[in-house]
């Protein structure tokens, strides 16, 4: 299709197309092109390593030069809406105006949501020469380079601007405003200091400082961390500008600029093709299919969807086979890739579940606080007591209400759950992230690179007599090895283009097909018959005969014994040809036994090998069928002797009709081909399953393929054909039906990126916490609207990496599972922490409110509480941070959404601690008092003493229900320590004065040992209550799941 009429004008000009009034931005303040941050090229400029980063460039980049943290003027150049543009919206929005946009278009910005079409779109219906000519470039010279600063001018760098970091001080001054419960510290503490409680005051200043440090510390490591994974590389091409080929950085490309590219290149923006030979692109990252894309020049249908744009290559995608040259019709913003950018820009963080819960605490310890001073007040009025000492008194007891041991705890907690997660290759960007991950109950993940390999693999080899299965997670060969199946595994190798070494990742480089097959022979320990293969003439694959033929002689013969390859003593030409089993089979009369037999096919035998390679299909694998034959592949001359880099023909290939005339074929046997999982996750997968977590499967694939995966995955419901909905299903349903049907889908095939921030969406709705893991471009927004997102190291994108929350350093999904059982353990450590925390501060409260309301002496002196406050906030509590993970965690089912930190079973929980020591103190309190009544030492160190010791059993008693007396040592350390520390208060004489105690008799302390033996006694009865508890609530979940 051709139309020059709605052609939009190159550059300057009056046009109304969107995206020439897209382009016009002014250029960006104090920001030096990327070039500025690296060595040039020398040489012939064909290695790209010789292209080094210059000291500090780092600092001006996200993980590639495709991402730039640059200063930005007014307006973000290359359309791109973030940073400035961002923050300005969101004051505008503040402030009540909502016309920010009528604005942003007048100065030549169009909103993504009111451009209807995107450049690949519109140029992919257009012819190759009005392509050229629209952008007023050259077939063969490119631009000139006098034209180049003022394209650049209108349309920017050809790369994206992300924040950068931000300043130490401002990211440590953030800690303070963006957490409730700090900013409550805060103020208890100011509120402190003005009523003279300098003691508290100090203490929780300390308490915060420790807070802030140990969290900023343990983020600038994080951030270290992913320095060191992502070493800067940059990405370059080669382009032809004044009839000259020139190399340089991707980031300098212009629309109308003559790109070329061959095997290996990745794609530096979004090009119309104009020359494809052989040419296969992958585009993985950007749809999320597995199988490479054929490219040609031929125009494509207006309608035609991304992935079936045949004549666009796409910004960042990888040429696996053949070469290419064409137009950049796109760069930054405009492209495919800057598309899904956008998206991902435009989506806000969430905050954790378990931010939203401290949130929650917070507000109701601030309610509870104001409650008590309340209380207290209308006490005194009641008594008559002067209103400014029970004023005094009550902000007092609702300073120590409030625990300020929890963000201690809570930081120190998350961040050793950080320090053992990178010890296990996974990098969490943000302390709450770790917890976050244990509240998940549905995980979406990207199939292509996270679940499989992103690799094809031969797993099954068919023959007429033989079926040979090999598992891609150990692959080994059988103990023997028939001839049928060595000659199928010597046609594939010799009908290959993929590279015979391996490149620095110690992968052959090539076609996705030919690198199976190459590898296949690897696995089977058997030497690549192309070196002694000379290769005369090659047929390319053809989408018409769907196969591909070399012809060629041997030297001698080869590991399977080919006696036939020679002829009188000399070299017989052999023909060799792979292709479909439909294409094939038609054309083979005999069938391969061993080099002395080949019987021939009858239609019994034909009908068996079509079956096998049915059955095969249906189960997701790729059929790829191998035949020979003697003489030549009919052309008009040679071809080079090497198998050629590109897999191209030069001027003696055939063109592959005459090819049609070989119909006295030998069918050697076929592969079955396949992405295989990962090691490890089929695993993972059933024991988070088990855990109540529903693992969700999306992928740009075919429904049979990702039902295949799913099924070998053992994805719940994956056998049941209702259980996968299709991009096409979802664009049909509204976002209530969407809602109401994810629940029961395990499988989502042919989803664009729009479809996976839907499916995350619909899930969030259902009240689920939803992690997203992914590894390409197209995953990137959903990676970022997810409440937690999970990025690949290794394979993933620049872009995936920047939305993500967690990086999998080493790309093992199985890795996830420890991180959520981490996170589960958190929570519950956090909650035991609690139970305890608020059981001694509500005991402490209730026997000063009824000494109060009653008029009695208080039992505890204003030492022996800030004694207890900083002892009980110390080391006992600190240590139940630390309770070594409960290996049940993972059966228990994901907490919900919206449950609050302290649910019911921790407040009944803390009534009852505090319960025990409250009347055991005062069982101590009413049996020491003298019979005068007035209080001596000898009755407050009792009093003391007893509200210690029940303490310190209760410390021990929180520990987690699955955590045995002995297994967390470093509780029992401290639990130790302070009951020394108690027998020093009352021993030790400098000690009495200070503390006002007395040294107690053998009697009394034995009296208060009977006493905490039967506190200890009580509390293991309620564990015990609470295991039967939970052993319950699991039954009734396997109930549940099993309905």
């Amino acid at each position: 299709m051709s139309s020059r009429s709605h052609r939009a004008t190159y550059s300057g000009s009056s046009s109304t197309s969107p995206y020439t009034r897209r382009l016009h931005y002014p250029p960006r303040a104090d920001s030096p092109p990327a070039s500025a941050y690296f060595s040039p090229f020398v040489g012939d400029g064909n290695d790209s390593m010789e292209m080094q980063p210059t000291p500090g460039a780092q600092a001006h980049f996200a993980y590639s030069t495709t991402l730039r943290r640059h200063s930005i003027g007014n307006y973000t150049f290359c359309g791109n809406r973030t940073g400035s543009f961002s923050i300005w919206n969101r004051f505008l929005r503040m402030v009540g105006v909502e016309k920010d946009d009528a604005h942003l278009e007048a100065l030549g910005y169009i909103p993504p949501s009111k451009v209807e079409q995107t450049p690949s779109a519109k140029y992919s219906t257009y012819d190759a020469d009005d392509v050229v000519s629209n952008f007023r470039s050259s077939t063969t010279h490119g631009l000139t380079a006098a034209i180049i600063p003022s394209l650049r001018q209108v349309h920017g760098y050809n790369e994206f601007s992300v924040s950068k970091p931000e300043p130490l001080l401002l990211k440590f001054a953030k800690t303070f405003y963006e957490s409730p419960l700090i900013l409550l510290l805060c103020g208890s503490a100011v509120v402190s200091a003005i009523m003279g409680n300098v003691d508290d005051a100090v203490s929780i200043t300390i308490a915060i400082t420790i807070v802030l440090t140990v969290g900023f510390v343990q983020e600038r490591r994080s951030e270290k961390s992913l320095e060191a994974l992502n070493k800067l590389v940059p990405h370059h091409c080669h382009i032809i500008r004044d009839g000259e080929q020139t190399h340089l950085l991707a980031n300098e490309v212009v629309p109308g600029d003559l790109v070329t590219f061959t095997t290996g290149d990745r794609i530096p923006a979004d090009v119309r093709l104009l020359a494809a030979v052989d040419l296969e692109i992958d585009e993985s990252s950007l749809t999320g299919e597995t199988t490479t894309r054929r490219k040609g020049v031929a125009p494509c249908a207006s309608d035609a969807e991304m992935a079936e744009r045949t004549c666009i290559a796409y910004m960042g995608t990888l040429v696996r086979n053949g070469r290419g040259s064409g137009i950049v019709i796109a760069t930054g913003s405009q492209t495919e890739f800057g598309v899904i950018f956008s998206m991902m820009q435009e989506v806000e963080e969430r905050r954790t579940p378990l931010q939203r819960s401290m949130d929650e605490l917070a507000k109701n310890l601030s309610i509870i606080s104001f409650g008590i001073i309340g209380i207290i007040c209308l006490i005194g009025v009641f008594q008559r007591r002067p209103w400014l000492d029970m004023f005094t008194i009550g902000v007092s007891l609702a300073v120590a209400a409030i625990p300020e041991g929890l963000p201690i705890v809570t930081t120190v907690t998350l961040a050793l759950g950080v320090l053992r997660m990178a010890k296990r290759k996974a990098i969490v960007k943000k302390l709450h992230s770790v917890e976050a991950l244990g509240s998940v109950s549905v995980i979406c993940s990207d199939k292509t690179g996270t679940l499989t390999r992103n690799e094809q693999t031969v797993t099954e080899l068919y023959t007429v007599d033989e079926h040979v299965r090999i598992d891609p997670a150990a692959p080994a060969p059988p103990a023997r090895v028939s001839a049928a199946l060595r000659k199928t595994l010597e046609v594939g190798a010799l009908c290959n283009n993929a590279s015979a070494g391996r490149n620095e990742d110690g992968v052959h480089v090539g076609q996705a097909t030919d690198v199976a097959l190459l590898n296949a022979l690897s696995t089977f320990g058997f030497p690549d018959p192309r070196q002694t293969f000379t290769r005369v003439f090659e047929r390319p694959f053809s989408s018409e005969l769907k196969s591909m033929a070399v012809s060629g002689t041997h030297a001698t013969a080869t590991f399977s014994n080919l006696g036939t390859s020679q002829l009188n003593g000399t070299g017989r030409e052999m023909y060799y040809i792979k292709g479909s089993i439909d294409a094939l089979l038609p054309r083979c009369k005999f069938y391969h036994v061993s080099e002395d037999s080949t019987p021939a096919l009858d239609g019994n035998m034909r009908s068996v090998i079509a079956g096998k390679a049915q059955a095969a299909a249906t189960r997701g694998l790729r059929v790829l069928a191998m035949a020979y034959g003697y003489g030549s592949v009919e052309s008009t001359g040679p071809v080079s002797s090497a198998p050629s880099r590109t897999s191209s023909p030069v001027s003696g290939s055939s063109s592959g009709h005459a090819d049609k005339e070989k119909i006295h074929l030998v069918f050697a046997g076929f592969v079955g081909m396949f992405d295989p999982p990962r090691k490890g996750v089929s695993d993972a997968v059933s024991l988070l399953q088990s855990g109540g977590v529903q693992v969700v499967m999306i992928t740009g694939d075919a429904e049979e393929t990702a039902l295949s995966i799913a099924r070998a995955l053992g994805l719940r419901s994956a056998t049941n054909p209702n259980s996968c909905l299709t991009g096409a299903a979802l664009d049909r349903m509204s976002a209530a039906q969407l809602r109401e049907r994810v629940g029961n889908v395990s499988v989502f095939a042919r989803t664009s990126p729009k479809h996976k921030m839907a499916i995350v969406e619909a899930f969030q709705a259902r009240g689920a916490v939803v992690a997203m893991t992914g590894d390409g471009v197209n995953d990137a927004p959903a990676l970022k609207m997810a409440d937690i997102g999970v990025s690949m190291g290794k394979s993933g994108t620049d872009v995936a990496k920047e939305a993500a929350d967690v990086i999998l350093v080493d790309d093992n999904f199985s890795t996830i599972l420890p991180a959520v059982e981490e996170g589960k353990s958190i929570f519950h450590n956090i909650q035991n922490f609690l139970s305890f925390q608020l059981s001694t501060a509500a005991a402490a409260l209730t026997l000063i409110t009824l000494s109060t309301m009653f008029g009695l002496s208080n039992p505890l002196n204003a030492m022996q509480i800030l004694f207890i406050n900083i002892l009980m906030d110390g080391p006992p509590s600190q240590s139940l941070g630390v309770d070594p993970v409960d290996r049940d965690v993972m059966r228990k089912p994901p907490r919900k959404k919206d449950e609050p930190i302290i649910n019911r079973r921790i407040r009944w929980r803390v009534i009852f601690s505090a319960s025990i020591i409250v009347i055991g103190t005062l069982f101590v309190f009413y049996f020491a008092l003298s019979d005068d009544h007035n209080m001596s030492r000898r009755d407050q160190t009792m009093t003391f003493s007893s509200f210690v010791f029940l303490d310190l059993v209760s410390a021990i008693q929180n520990r987690g229900l699955g955590c045995g007396l002995t297994q967390n040592r470093m509780l029992l350390i401290t639990v130790a320590i302070s009951f020394l520390s108690q027998l020093g208060l009352v021993y030790v004489p400098f000690m009495q004065k200070i503390f006002q105690t007395e040294a107690l008799p053998l009697d009394d302390l034995l009296f208060l040992f009977a006493l905490s033996a039967s506190s200890f006694a009580l509390h293991e009865g309620r564990r015990r209550y609470e295991r039967m508890l939970n052993q319950s609530e699991t039954y009734a979940t396997a109930m549940e799941e099993l309905a």
